[in-house]
C-alpha cells in the first residue's frame, strides 16, 4: 500500500472516486462488456486472465480499469510503469513477489526499455524468466518458474509497442473519449461523495468542458467548487460554472489557453499549415509529446486539425472557432 503522504492531490482524489466493480465504472460499455466474459471466463477455469493492453489518450481510466479488474478477479495487484523498471532485476524482484492469479499493471509500458521487454517475453509467454548471475567465467545462467499472472499494460502510444510485445497480449481494450453524458454522470457521482450541491445543468456544462476526460471533468469540479465558495453561496450553477470555466481559459469546445494557442499558432504564422509537430512544440514551448500524447488526439477528435503527411492542418472548424476569417487552399 501507498503512503497517502506520497501521493500528490490529484493521485489522491482519483484514489478516492475510484470504482471497486464493473458495475460502478462509468463509460467504456465496449471495453466493459468484452472484460465481463473474459474475466468470468478465467473465473470458470479458475485461470489467470489473458494478458490485456488497454491504450487511448491521458486521462481515461486506463489505471482505474486495471484495479477494476483485479478486484473482479478477487486477486492482488502489483503496480509499477515502464520508466520506474530500470534493469533486468528490477522486473524479476516485481516477477518474483506475485502470487498465482495476481495481477501485474505496468503504465506507460511503451516506455519500458528494450532490454526488459525481452525479460518479460518468456514470463507472459511460459510463465518463466531465465537471467544471468555474477559476471565474466564466474557467471551462470538461472531459471527461475513463475506463478501464472496477467499482465495489464497501459499506454497513450500502442504504435511505439514492439510487434513481440504487441503479439502477447491476449486481450486489447482501446479506451475511448467519453459521451457528455457518461462525463455528466461522473460529475454528480464525484459531487455526491465530496458533498457538493450542484445543478444537473452545472453538472452537463462542466461534462461538455471536460474534452471527453474524467480526469478533467474531476479536476474542474474542484475549480468550479472554489468559485462557486468564495463568489457564490456554494451551490455551484449553470451561471457559476460558466463564469469559473471561462475565468479558467476553458471556452465551449473544452478549448484551454494550450489548445488555442495551438490553433492560433498553426493559422497565424503557418497560414494554417501544414506545419510539423516539432516546429510547432517550439512556437508554444511545449515538450513534443506532451503535444502529441495530451492535446492533439481531442483537437483531431473534435475536427479542429487535421494530420497529413506533409504536417498538421487546421480545418475550417478551427478558423470558425477563434473567429478569424477562412480561405478555402
Amino acid at each position: 500500500m501507498l503512503d497517502s503522504q506520497l501521493l500528490g492531490d490529484e493521485e489522491m482524489v482519483e484514489r478516492t472516486l475510484r470504482p471497486q466493480r464493473l458495475d460502478e465504472y462509468i463509460g467504456q460499455d465496449k471495453v466493459k462488456d468484452q472484460l465481463k466474459i473474459f474475466i468470468e471466463a478465467a473465473k470458470l477455469r479458475d485461470e489467470a486472465m489473458d494478458h490485456t493492453l488497454l491504450f487511448g489518450p491521458p486521462g481515461l481510466g486506463k489505471t482505474t480499469m486495471a484495479f477494476v479488474i483485479a478486484n473482479e478477479l478477487g486477486v492482488h495487484l502489483k503496480q509499477t510503469s515502464g520508466p520506474a523498471i530500470e534493469k533486468p532485476g528490477d522486473l524479476v524482484a516485481i516477477l518474483n513477489d506475485l502470487e498465482p492469479g495476481d495481477v501485474l499493471f505496468i503504465d506507460e509500458i511503451h516506455r519500458m526499455p528494450m532490454a526488459i521487454e525481452e525479460v518479460l517475453y518468456s514470463a507472459m509467454e511460459d510463465f518463466y524468466i531465465d537471467i544471468m548471475i555474477g559476471t565474466g567465467e564466474a557467471s551462470r545462467a538461472v531459471h527461475l518458474e513463475l506463478p501464472p499472472f496477467t499482465l495489464i499494460g497501459a499506454t497513450t502510444r500502442a504504435g511505439m509497442l514492439s510487434n513481440p510485445l504487441r503479439a502477447r497480449f491476449g486481450i486489447t481494450g482501446h479506451m475511448e473519449y467519453y459521451e457528455i453524458e457518461d462525463l455528466a454522470e461522473i460529475v454528480l457521482r464525484t459531487a455526491d461523495i465530496f458533498e457538493i450541491e450542484i445543478t444537473e445543468e452545472a453538472a452537463f456544462e462542466l461534462a461538455r468542458r471536460s474534452r471527453g476526460t474524467p480526469r478533467i471533468a474531476n479536476r474542474l469540479l474542484k475549480r468550479v467548487r472554489d468559485f462557486a465558495q468564495i463568489i457564490g453561496d456554494g451551490i455551484i450553477d449553470d451561471q457559476i460554472t460558466g463564469r469559473a470555466l471561462t475565468m479558467l481559459d476553458v471556452d465551449k469546445e473544452g478549448l484551454d489557453y494550450v489548445d488555442q494557442k495551438i490553433l492560433r499558432t498553426m493559422i497565424e504564422l503557418y497560414g494554417g499549415g501544414p506545419v510539423g509537430l516539432a516546429t510547432l512544440s517550439v512556437n508554444i514551448s511545449e515538450e513534443r509529446e506532451t503535444v502529441e500524447d495530451m492535446y492533439e488526439p481531442y483537437l483531431i477528435q473534435k475536427g479542429f486539425i487535421l494530420r497529413t503527411r506533409s504536417g498538421r492542418v487546421a480545418t475550417e472548424k478551427a478558423y470558425q472557432h477563434l473567429g478569424l476569417p477562412y480561405q478555402n487552399k
